[in-house]
């Protein structure tokens, strides 16, 4: 027998693009998990299922996190006065090699699913580093958190340390593997086609990796266009080449499940590129700040109709919290505005609270906001701690909450229709 389920309070969703919808004291309806609909009044027909009244408080969409590197997670805030390529070879490689070690994998790995919980992400796409067996710890780790979405096994074959490169036939053969066994064993968490990015894979690795998205029908997830020098290095590496995208085009690794992070330097015949083929671009303003790249401009690709999507990339970017992601792609895009004489729009809350709820639920398939048929993925705030406000308006305090709130503001969680204790997703432990 189905199983009727009912959440009261202020719901707050984005079903459009730069539209919040809001429902004071509404009700959401879930039949096992999964939402039957939003209404104001309770229909007779659900009169019976149980309520669970959240009173005051919030009830949003939980936030997507598109591109973050968990092997990354122990450098936190570390090096951030170092560009990308000397930042990856002082700091990245030297902490991703740890993870040879799955005991040390282990470790660190359930301390990050908890915090991404903790901090109100549901689902993800994550970089593992190149080992297989630390990946499945990874993978293991999120799926027992609750936590639903992506994670790939880093692919390097050249331009790395000794001890964090793979030979090109090893890298395929790894991969191979540890793609079968994921399939096997995660029900949530399914695995992603990940090199690096070009300059840390061979021609014929990059050939390899296409024919196994194409063999197993996988989403592919990489870099493109960060930073000013890694662009020029890529030119190098490939002459044949006009511009970096066409370094993973012309191996089947740039289509309709293709995440690519950053893209700050993309022309625009490399836009014209990705909107053609449906690529995803993943803006990190966190990350692309820290460590000096640049600023993309997000509202100039979202004009001409690409997919963007908000990600924290640590530990390029120095938090989880995507509440912190959301307020800095905004400001980031005021100083756009201010540079081109107020030419270019920022983005305002409701589009940037978009890109990190709906703009991400839909690469996983399902709808914008709380849409009918999806299991809920659902957060509860509380801004009570706050100081008191003639404002009361719910929009306006979600406004507040991303700018001032952390993880003390979510008071519950929701994935894939279930509501998540403190002891399964392991937030008590979190750093």
């Amino acid at each position: 027998m189905s199983k009727i389920e009912i959440l009261k309070g202020n719901i707050i969703h984005a079903p459009v693009f730069g539209a919040l919808e809001v429902l004071a004291d509404g009700y959401i309806v879930l039949k096992d998990g999964v939402i039957e609909g939003l209404f104001r009044e309770l229909p007779e027909e659900f009169s019976a299922g149980d309520v669970t009244d959240y009173a005051d408080k919030l009830i949003v969409p939980s936030f997507s996190d598109m591109h973050l590197h968990a092997p990354q997670y122990p450098q936190l805030g570390m090096g951030l006065d170092l560009q990308l390529l000397e930042w990856l070879q002082k700091y990245t490689f030297v902490t991703e090699a740890r993870f040879s070690d799955t005991e040390y994998a282990k470790r660190v790995y359930s301390k990050l699913a908890g915090n991404l919980v903790m901090n109100g992400t549901t689902r993800v796409s994550a970089y593992s580093s190149l080992h297989r067996e630390a990946t499945l710890v990874l993978m293991d780790e999120l799926e027992k958190s609750g936590i639903t979405g992506y994670v790939g096994k880093v692919n390097m074959d050249r331009n790395s340390p000794d001890n964090l490169r793979e030979t090109t036939e090893e890298s395929l053969r790894e991969t191979r593997i540890w793609i079968e066994e994921s399939l096997k064993r995660f029900k949530n968490i399914k695995p992603i086609i990940t090199p690096r990015f070009t300059p840390s894979c061979s021609n014929k690795l990059m050939e390899g990796l296409g024919k196994l998205a194409a063999e197993y029908g996988l989403p592919v997830q990489s870099h493109l266009s960060e930073n000013v020098d890694e662009v020029n290095w890529v030119k190098e590496l490939h002459p044949d080449c006009e511009e970096y995208w066409q370094t993973y085009d012309k191996y089947g690794l740039f289509g309709s499940r293709t995440l690519m992070g950053h893209c700050v330097y993309s022309s625009k015949t490399e836009r014209a590129a990705m909107k053609r083929n449906g690529v995803w671009v993943v803006h990190n303003p966190d990350s692309n700040i820290n460590i000096a790249s640049g600023v993309a401009s997000v509202r100039i690709m979202l004009n001409e109709g690409l997919n963007v999507v908000l990600g924290s990339d640590i530990a390029g970017g120095a938090s989880l919290s995507m509440m912190r992601i959301i307020t800095g792609a905004i400001k980031t895009s005021k100083r756009n505005w201010l540079l081109t004489d107020k030419k270019e729009p920022f983005l305002t809350v409701a589009e940037a609270f978009y890109l990190a709820t709906s703009a991400g639920a839909r690469y996983f398939g399902v709808g914008p906001g709380f849409a009918k048929g999806d299991k809920l993925h659902a957060l509860v705030l509380d801004d009570s701690a706050f100081p008191e406000t003639l404002h009361s308006d719910p929009a306006q305090r979600l406004e507040r909450i991303l700018y001032m709130g952390d993880d003390r503001q979510i008071k519950e969680r929701y994935s894939e229709g279930v509501r998540l204790q403190a002891e399964e997703c392991g937030c008590k432990s979190a750093l």
